[in-house]
């Protein structure tokens, strides 16, 4: 059955004609089609028919969640962890700089100001050992954003959010599939979210979920994504009417793409295991390279296991990083830089404000980090041409 899905995926993604390996391409399992088709025979295309409660009721077993509530993206459930939250103009929410804006924006929409931590040269995450001292009497709650998959310290960073009595809130886009300490990354924060972009492990083209693991906050959450309306209660039969109770939004994707998200979580172990082949590969066959050139390879603590969803080089300065890829560029491999730093980004003068100590980590990493492709449907052609074309270049010393 696996092999067979794995197959069917990579027929629909073969490109025979283009010699120019992708940074991502979107796995489809071959399940797809048939449930939208189911979905579009059924009549309901609106959310929250069967193929919404199929694929939350996934995810929560994943997850070990109280409940998941589907999401059109990551940054909408982003949006709805600030406003269940209630966060107020002048609260303060402690994050990453190294990260996508949609997890600063979330918070500066409702008018509380982000505030920006270094991350660590190691993991690439949230520095835990610098956190504290950017709590203030404003702060409100910490955002921990696992980047690649790779679990922040939970440990400590729940230490802190119980010593100053703030929520703490996974920004989990990465790390679908991964644990910290034999625990799921996502089931650690009061809320949680999840990104199902095509780049992501399982995706939907674009889409999200947010995670609840505190039961007070379900209904809350509810609400939010009902347009501020209590009509999921309605719909559950404990009211006869609905009304707008709270402030809301549309946050509700539609029955296709929860059609086509479930096909994806019901073969997410195929996925996985192709993406870790790719992965594993990267990791074993370039190490004698990086070490000779003084490149750093992914950082995975032994406490820690990842979803392979990234494969990234730092390289030991800005023009070494573009040189290579340039490189790689001409060797028909396409590799990309990842996140800008939201500190010193316009938006984030702007709206936020940086720790003590600033960023440093973060803007070295920002000038030297190269992500290589990794998806489920790449050949072990393709990965042999890539790691040639990796080891083919040399750092100037």
């Amino acid at each position: 059955m696996s092999e067979d899905v794995l197959a069917r995926g990579k027929l629909l993604l073969e490109d025979a004609g283009n010699s120019v390996i992708p940074f991502n391409r979107a796995f489809l399992t071959g399940a797809e089609l048939h449930y939208l088709e189911t979905a579009l025979a059924s009549g309901t295309l609106e959310g929250d028919g069967p193929f919404t409660a199929r694929a939350s009721a996934l995810l929560n077993k994943m997850l070990g969640a109280v409940a998941t509530l589907l999401a059109t993206s990551c940054s909408h459930a982003l949006d709805m962890s600030a406003l269940v939250l209630d966060l107020q103009p002048g609260d303060e929410v402690i994050l990453p700089s190294y990260t996508f804006p949609s997890t600063a924006n979330a918070y500066a929409l409702r008018g509380a100001v982000p505030v920006f931590v270094d991350c660590r040269p190691d993991t690439i995450n949230l520095d835990e050992r610098l956190v504290e001292a950017a709590v203030t009497d404003r702060t409100r709650a910490i955002v921990a954003v696992h980047y690649a998959g790779v679990g922040c310290d939970m440990d400590a960073l729940a230490g802190i959010a119980e010593r100053h009595g703030l929520r703490l809130i996974e920004d989990n886009a990465h790390g679908l599939g991964a644990t910290y300490r034999g625990k799921p990354l996502g089931s650690f924060g009061s809320l949680a979210t999840q990104s199902f972009h095509s780049t992501k492990n399982a995706h939907c083209g674009e889409g999200g979920a947010l995670v609840i693991n505190d039961p007070d906050l379900v209904l809350q959450a509810e609400i939010i994504r009902e347009k501020g309306t209590n009509r999921t209660q309605y719909y559950r039969g404990e009211i006869d009417r609905y009304h707008w109770v709270d402030l809301g939004s549309s946050y509700l994707p539609s029955e296709l793409l929860a059609a086509f998200l479930t096909a994806q979580l019901e073969n997410f172990d195929v996925i996985q295991a192709g993406r870790m082949r790719v992965w594993n590969a990267y990791h074993d066959r370039l190490a004698e390279w990086a070490a000779d050139n003084g490149v750093a390879q992914p950082v995975v603590p032994v406490d820690r296991v990842h979803p392979a969803h990234l494969y990234f080089l730092v390289l030991p300065d800005p023009a070494a990083s573009a040189g290579f890829r340039r490189h790689l560029a001409d060797l028909g491999v396409q590799a990309t830089s990842h996140y800008q730093p939201l500190h010193n980004a316009p938006a984030g003068l702007r709206f936020g404000r940086t720790a003590p100590g600033g960023c440093p980590t973060t803007e070295r990493v920002a000038r030297q980090l190269t992500r290589l492709p990794l998806y489920t449907g790449l050949s072990d052609d393709q990965v042999d041409r890539i790691v040639a074309a990796v080891t083919s270049y040399r750092v100037a010393r």
